[in-house]
């Protein structure tokens, strides 16, 4: 397999600039997940990684090696499509023989045959080796794309959102063989998606990607637990992040009367330097305890607004004042629309961000 590496790299498409100097490093025998919303320039990182765009500025390297004036062809990269690229009135057979009949790799018949059985009974589609591709389901599809990929081991794999055009059903399970593909066969894998729930699964690690900018790296649980802005914690995390506005004073007034919310100690002295200023507190949803009555001075009243019922929890939406909080309880809370319950927050998985940068304070 391979390490890949992106140097300040820039790709401009006339004025408009898709990726701005991107450093991003990609270890041998990683799945690392590039996630950002549409147009953040996902698709653009992953074809300048395959030699599909050229960048106006910066190196890309594949096992340390500048790749940067190497055809698409010679740079032993496999790039995995959203949408199935296969020939409809090819076999699956036939759809996985063709990588390995192209003239650079002088692949035997017997050794093709070999091959063709062996990435076919990984991918659980040996049975449907005599079967037109146009007859089969989304799923078997993608796995056939899927297999005309490894079926010629590349160094390393390029995947464009390549289980979105599936039902929920089935991203699911894909996202659980492509994982475990991925240890048995200790490839890299540089995955681009929008859906976070692929990269906290899939990812040993995740670059969020924002309007052509890396805005943090790290592991699931870094991104999810420690948030380096507003716009991770925001785009991360199902249901999203509660952010309230709150001027910090001695008691950190949200809506005076209703919400002051008194953060924890070792956050008091590093927002000691923002008294007098407004800035964003986040709150996850499962950080927030809801009970049908006060149990302490900062539990505090608010109205269910809206349930919805997730068969395994409950998402409320409440409000307190003006503000509408997520929070989630057990289905045997049995909360209904217009109760009083009563919320408190755990202080110490709260965040702070700066409201004029948007960057994490504590």
């Amino acid at each position: 397999m391979a390490s890949v590496k992106l140097k300040s790299v820039i790709k401009r498409f006339g004025d408009i600039t898709a990726i701005n100097k991107l450093d991003l490093e990609i270890k041998d025998g990683e799945f690392f997940v590039l996630l950002g919303p549409t147009g953040a320039g996902k698709t653009t990182t992953l074809r300048v990684v395959a030699g599909l765009e050229t960048p106006e500025e910066g190196e890309v390297l594949i096992n340390d090696v500048v790749v940067n004036d190497l055809s698409p062809a010679n740079r032993d990269a496999a790039f995995i499509f959203q949408y199935y690229s296969l020939y409809p009135h090819y076999t699956v057979r036939q759809n996985l023989e063709f990588p390995l009949k192209a003239k650079i790799r002088r692949t035997s018949k017997e050794d093709m045959d070999k091959r063709v059985v062996e990435v076919a009974q990984i991918l659980h589609i040996d049975h449907l080796l005599d079967r037109r591709s146009d007859k089969l389901s989304g799923g078997e599809m993608q796995r056939v794309t899927i297999g005309r990929a490894i079926v010629r081991t590349p160094k390393v794999f390029l995947m464009d959102e390549p289980l979105s055009n599936l039902d929920a059903k089935l991203r699911e399970e894909m996202r659980a063989e492509l994982k475990r593909l991925q240890v048995d066969m200790g490839s890299t894998i540089f995955f681009v998606t929008h859906d976070q729930v692929e990269a906290m699964t899939m990812g040993d690690r995740i670059a969020v990607l924002n309007k052509g900018e890396i805005l943090q790296i790290g592991t699931p649980a870094e991104i999810y637990d420690i948030p380096d802005n507003i716009f991770v914690a925001t785009f991360v995390g199902s249901p999203a992040i509660n952010i309230l506005e709150t001027e910090v004073d001695s008691s950190f007034v949200v809506e005076p009367s209703i919400l002051e919310y008194k953060p924890a100690e070792p956050q008091k002295k590093i927002l000691t330097s923002y008294k007098g200023k407004r800035v964003n507190l986040g709150i996850r949803p499962e950080d927030i305890t809801v009970s049908k009555s006060k149990a302490g001075p900062e539990d505090y009243a608010c109205e269910v607004y809206v349930v919805e019922n997730m068969g395994m929890e409950d998402i409320l939406r409440l409000k307190i004042g003006k503000n509408i909080l997520r929070a989630i309880t057990p289905p045997t809370f049995h909360a209904q629309i217009g109760d009083i319950v009563y919320a408190s927050f755990d202080k110490d998985r709260t965040h702070f961000f700066d409201m004029d940068t948007g960057k994490r304070i504590v």
